[in-house]
């Protein structure tokens, strides 16, 4: 009866400390978003503050989700330090518990947290940040993502008329909606026919309607064009490999979303990366709050606990770099998806496993 006691209160101090350090994240992270998107809209009429903020509300989910490890590895420490320092696991330790006993209830909410993260977070968060780009389409126009990536998304396609190279600043819809876009297309014989820049474009069966755009023919003055169609053979599912982003496709419907890539004949690694790593995030949390213990049980008295808490951090650290190699490395096709997500949380976990291990039992 003691243990479960214990267990459920061990299992509550660390709930509360992984939430508040999510919570003052969200609220740091919303505060420096919509004071950056005041500023890039303080020379645009008619933008209110009310839509700024509701922008940038709809732009953190995303953000916090990718530091939800780091939220998990920064709580754990705090509260085992925080049971340390007021000599609670002393005690705990006294009524029989080993390290063992009191990190399980912690890596059991840690894992709870990790599925409600994938299968309710990861929605509402991909769901507001599709949001978010209309919303800043709508206030930015054609500048809305080329101010914070510097890049463009690009995709070449045939039709029967020629060849066209398209290219957009951002994309929404999972790439069907298309903002700043430019166009070039190529006669039949590969000859340059035209450039159009446009607003936006939205892609259709067989055709990309294109609104208010600008024309810039050959040996030819500029005319502008309220709508027109370019023809395409792109499919949606191509154009999704080009232009859509993985992080905005919620977790229920990237099975779909890889199945129909498939049948396109398309490798779609993107997707299955982001699934996996979906996946496996409950396990990748559970291996943060390993990591945590490993650095974080030592007694204030026994004295170095600012370096452990810095070799704490580090380790994070060390393990965001693997994880964004592997990432690279899958995107790349160098390595498999399910290789690349689960790959982290493997060694995460193995390595404050062991830590663990050798100061308690070594």
């Amino acid at each position: 009866m003691t243990g479960g006691v214990l267990a459920r209160y061990f299992g509550l101090r660390f709930l509360s400390a992984v939430l508040i350090v999510f919570a003052g994240i969200f609220s740091l992270a919303a505060l420096i978003d919509y004071v950056e998107l005041t500023r890039r809209a303080s020379d645009i009429p008619g933008v209110s503050a009310l839509l700024i903020a509701k922008t940038a509300l709809y732009r953190i989910p995303l953000l916090t989700e990718k530091l939800m490890p780091f939220c998990v590895l920064i709580g754990a420490m705090s509260c085992y330090l925080n049971l340390s320092r007021r000599l609670e696991l002393v005690i705990a330790r006294s009524a029989g518990l080993s390290a063992w006993q009191f990190v399980a209830p912690a890596i059991f909410t840690a894992f709870v947290l990790g599925i409600l993260a994938t299968a309710i977070y990861n929605p509402v968060s991909a769901i507001m940040q599709e949001q978010a780009k209309r919303l800043e389409a709508s206030i930015f126009g054609d500048n809305s993502a080329s101010r914070e990536t510097g890049g463009r998304f690009w995709i070449r396609q045939r039709a029967n008329d020629g060849e066209a190279i398209i290219s957009a600043r951002s994309s929404s819809n999972q790439g069907v909606e298309l903002s700043g876009v430019t166009i070039f297309t190529f006669r039949t014989d590969g000859q340059f026919k035209e450039r159009i820049q446009a607003r936006s474009a939205v892609l259709q069966p067989s055709a990309w309607s294109i609104v208010d755009a600008r024309v810039f023919p050959i040996n030819q003055a500029p005319r502008n064009v309220p709508e027109m169609r370019l023809a395409t053979n792109l499919t949606p599912e191509q154009v999704r490999e080009s232009f859509a982003t993985p992080e905005t496709v919620p977790f229920w419907d990237l099975p779909q979303y890889i199945t129909i890539a498939e049948r396109a004949g398309l490798v779609a690694a993107g997707y299955r990366l982001q699934f996996q790593k979906l996946l496996s995030r409950p396990f990748l949390l559970a291996a943060m709050v390993i990591l945590a213990a490993a650095v974080s049980l030592r007694f204030f008295r026994f004295g170095g606990v600012q370096k452990m808490v810095l070799g704490g951090i580090l380790a994070g650290f060390m393990l965001y770099v693997l994880q964004k190699i592997t990432e690279d490395m899958a995107k790349a096709e160098l390595m498999h998806p399910v290789a690349a997500a689960w790959f982290p949380a493997l060694v995460g976990g193995v390595t404050g496993f062991v830590a663990l291990l050798f100061q308690e039992d070594g």
